[in-house]
C-alpha cells in the first residue's frame, strides 16, 4: 500500500504511518453536469497508476521486478524501464537512469537534463506539444543474473541498492 507522500498523512496508529490516498480522488464530484468517475464515494478506491510489475521467464523464474512512485507518469517510468532491459538488453541501473518522456494525454514531457530533450524537434515535426521539465520518478529494480540478483535505485529519489 503506498501512503501517497513522504509520511503520509502523519497520523501513526500502532506504529504504522495512515496514508493520505484521499488526495487521489478528485475534488470535484462533478463536471459539466455529470458525475465524475474518480470522486469520493463510500468505500471507492481512487484512481490508482501504481504498476508494481514482475517479469517471468521462459522458465517460470523471476526475471525482473521494477516498480516506481509519481503519479500519473508511474505507467510510462515502468514502461520505459522494462524496454531498455527487456528490448534493449540494458541492465537495470541503466534502464533506470534514462532519460524519461511522458503523455497523459496532452503535452509531452521530456525530462530536462536527461538526453530526452533530443527528441523534442522529432516529436514536434510529428506534431507534440512538448515540454521540458524534471520528472519525479523513484524506480527501484532486481533483475536475476546468471550469478545472482542486481538491484537499480533512482538517482532522482532517495534509495540505494545494497547487497553483493
Amino acid at each position: 500500500s503506498s501512503i501517497e507522500t513522504g509520511f503520509g498523512s502523519r497520523l501513526m496508529v500502532g506504529g504504522f504511518l495512515l496514508n493520505n490516498q484521499l488526495t487521489d480522488f478528485s475534488f470535484r464530484p462533478m463536471a459539466g453536469g455529470r458525475p465524475v468517475a474518480n470522486r469520493v464515494e463510500p468505500g471507492k478506491r481512487p484512481r490508482s497508476s501504481m504498476a508494481p510489475t514482475i517479469v517471468f521467464g521462459p522458465d517460470g523464474e523471476i526475471r525482473l521486478v521494477v516498480g516506481s512512485p509519481g503519479g500519473a507518469r508511474i505507467i510510462d517510468y515502468v514502461a520505459q524501464t522494462l524496454v531498455g532491459v527487456l528490448d534493449w538488453g540494458m541492465n537495470i541501473q541503466a534502464a533506470i537512469d534514462l532519460g524519461h518522456f511522458t503523455n497523459l494525454n496532452g503535452d509531452t514531457t521530456l525530462e530536462a537534463a536527461s538526453g530526452a530533450e533530443a527528441l523534442a524537434g522529432a516529436l514536434e515535426a510529428l506534431g507534440h506539444e512538448v515540454k521540458i521539465a524534471d520528472q519525479n520518478s523513484g524506480l527501484h529494480g532486481i533483475e536475476r543474473l546468471p550469478e545472482g540478483w542486481r538491484g537499480g535505485a533512482d538517482p532522482r529519489r532517495e534509495g540505494i541498492v545494497l547487497g553483493d
